[in-house]
């Protein structure tokens, strides 16, 4: 094993600091960016841990950061990041990705690292002077690599997470992109209302399931159609289980033909289950 392996540091400085057995095991994995470290849920939540002073401390000393949280679950309906911190007051943070700036606050927002090729295509697909509308736009997640690294004339960003708006409406301005996006705070299925017939491509990046955005996205299509990026949770031994479904919901709603259809699996969500995408032009 490496000097500098990360999982034989963190061992040695714990053994060091509890000078004797560990209560348990520490976690084998977990995120690191800026000067944060995000430990799984769950970790150094036995009892015994609890006993020792300074742990914080040592752990983060040991994986060169200066803050310290602890994933939780996600909850309700802004969909809260449910992360706690263990080191430092201060949870906002700023990670860069593919040149895009995306700043929120770690126990209010969720950042999903697992989607970084999903944000990465979408900043590619978008076309020159193509007008956007993401009905869940979040801090950015798919919002930014459109504006930043595509051609797109305007996306209109659609959040009712008070937290997401002020972190979006921040990156906005980070990334020098403030202009070309309009932030419509509020639930998507009345903010829409005045965006009839304006969109050439609209995003549902919600999960578990984004199919209560699809009355409000075929609203938001131009009388040509476009395409739409339908996100969701499909069984892993066939995608196309749930994609068929969801295309005889678009096609029930009337209004377009399909044009195309793929599906695009972006990680796996949990056992047995894939998080995908189905991109469905409609005519």
């Amino acid at each position: 094993m490496a000097e500098n392996d990360p999982h034989k540091l963190l061992g040695e400085a714990l053994r060091n600091w509890a000078k004797g057995e560990l209560p348990s095991e520490p976690p084998r994995r977990w995120e690191r960016f800026s000067d944060v470290v995000i430990l799984p849920s769950g970790s150094f939540e036995q009892q015994e841990w609890g006993a020792l002073d300074g742990l914080w401390d040592v752990v983060a000393e040991a994986l060169g950061a200066k803050r310290v949280a602890r994933m939780g679950e996600v909850s309700g309906d802004f969909r809260e990041s449910g992360v706690e911190m263990l080191l430092g007051d201060d949870d906002w943070v700023v990670r860069r990705e593919n040149g895009v700036d995306y700043g929120y606050r770690m126990t209010s927002c969720m950042f999903s690292s697992g989607n970084v090729n999903e944000r990465r295509r979408m900043g590619e697909i978008g076309d020159k002077g193509e007008v956007v509308v993401d009905l869940y736009a979040g801090i950015g997640y798919y919002t930014l690599p459109l504006l930043v690294n595509s051609e797109v004339s305007i996306v209109h960003a659609c959040e009712w997470n008070p937290e997401a708006v002020t972190a979006l409406e921040w990156a906005l301005e980070k990334n020098s992109v403030r202009e070309r996006c309009v932030v419509h705070p509020g639930d998507n299925r009345s903010t829409t209302n005045n965006l009839e017939g304006v969109a050439d491509r609209v995003i549902l990046g919600l999960l578990p399931s984004a199919e209560d955005g699809l009355e409000p996205a075929l609203r938001v299509l131009g009388t040509g159609g476009g395409t739409m990026h339908i996100h969701g949770l499909a069984p892993s031994k066939d995608h196309w289980e749930w994609g068929r479904r969801v295309e005889d919901t678009v096609h029930e709603a009337g209004g377009f033909s399909k044009a195309s259809s793929q599906i695009i699996r972006v990680k796996s969500y949990a056992p047995h289950w894939d998080h995908v995408v189905l991109d469905l032009t409609l005519a």
